[in-house]
């Protein structure tokens, strides 16, 4: 083939040679050599187009895909690669896929789409030899343009991946639950996951299956009575956790959950008890000096009162030798009555202070 179009130029040139001479006498040969010239540059286009596209065409004949000549031309036209889709149909033969779906035409859509072609047919054969997973060419093609890679789902669903839950690198490196006697368990979980190719397309992902794990495991080791038949019996956790199906709308299927480390961390029942009891003997201590208050307050007003009583009783007693004198000039009270008043007073406090000590004598004498 090489040595075709480098005999191309000679031939050319020993055609112009040739009509020369007649296009010296005039224009028919002027016309002449313009056809000749027209010709010779169509041959050497289908020539260079043939030699590019011969080798994909014979390749695509030769496995029985059925992509023709001009199919090869319209890919180059419609900025297709054309290798890449011969190669993939080429791959879909070989492997013996007969789905209807596999054409040159959904090869080319998906690669205009963006899409990976080789490896959205990579997946469907693989998935076709494991003969236990359903996929077709139309789903592989949804998965790989939502942005999942389908290789590695159709990966996952013949070999089940593992997820440590917590994940590596975490803040935290255990789960940490309380038992109902106050035990705090430090556990380490893995989650062994199939791909779910049906829900992959809208599914959650792992970070999804991790929270609910760990939801699970919190939620099994509290309704624990006490950490002791958690530590006999670790298996209790995965069983209540894969009973709760949390693999529901989720990309994968929870194949198992093993404990792989389970450890005895603080007492918190009685770290709460101590704290609920330090707040109730603060509660208690707040309440008391509110009491004292308001006791030394209600201390404070009646000597107020009493400040206030003595207050008055001293203005009373002041305004008494007014009322006297008043009465002495008006002719009311006389003087052989005030004497009187006086005696009757004096005698008043005699008798007070007789009766008083009276009392302190029998007092003393008891």
């Amino acid at each position: 083939m090489g040595n075709s179009l480098s005999q191309w130029p000679v031939i050319a040139n020993s055609l112009l040679a040739q009509f020369e001479p007649a296009a010296k006498n005039g224009e028919n040969g002027i016309w002449l050599l313009i056809g000749v010239v027209v010709l010779v540059g169509m041959a050497l286009v289908f020539v260079a187009v043939f030699a590019n596209y011969f080798g994909l065409w014979i390749q695509a004949k030769l496995t029985g895909a059925s992509i023709g000549f001009l199919d090869l031309i319209g890919m180059s036209l419609r900025k297709v690669n054309s290798r890449t889709i011969v190669r993939t149909q080429i791959m879909a033969m070989q492997a013996g896929l007969d789905d209807p779906e596999i054409t040159s035409s959904a090869l080319e859509a998906h690669y205009l789409a963006q899409g990976h072609v080789q490896q959205v047919v990579r997946a469907v054969i693989a998935a076709r030899k494991a003969k236990t997973i359903s996929l077709t060419f139309r789903e592989a093609a949804a998965i790989d343009l939502a942005g999942r890679d389908v290789l590695e789902a159709v990966t996952t669903s013949v070999y089940p991946k593992v997820i440590d839950c917590p994940p590596r690198g975490s803040v935290k490196p255990s789960l940490d639950a309380v038992a109902k006697d106050g035990i705090q368990l430090k556990v380490r979980a893995r989650v062994t996951v199939r791909a779910n190719l049906q829900q992959l397309i809208g599914g959650a992902t792992e970070e999804t299956i991790i929270a609910r794990v760990g939801e699970g495991i919190v939620s099994a080791i509290g309704s624990a009575e006490n950490h002791a038949a958690v530590l006999e019996n670790p298996d209790v956790i995965s069983k209540a956790v894969l009973a709760k199906r949390l693999d529901s709308q989720t990309a994968f299927e929870i194949v198992s959950i093993d404990i792989a480390d389970i450890d005895v961390g603080a007492n918190i029942g009685a770290r709460l008890m101590a704290d609920q009891a330090e707040a109730d003997t603060q509660v208690a201590r707040a309440k008391a000096e509110g009491k004292r208050a308001a006791a030394a307050a209600e201390e404070k007003e009646m000597d107020a009162k009493v400040q206030d009583s003595r207050a008055k009783l001293v203005l009373a007693q002041a305004a008494v030798p007014e009322a006297m004198s008043e009465a002495f000039r008006t002719g009311k009270l006389h003087i052989l009555d005030y004497y009187k008043l006086q005696n009757v007073s004096a005698d008043t406090e005699m008798r007070k202070s007789i009766a008083g000590s009276g009392s302190s004598t029998g007092k003393s004498g008891g």
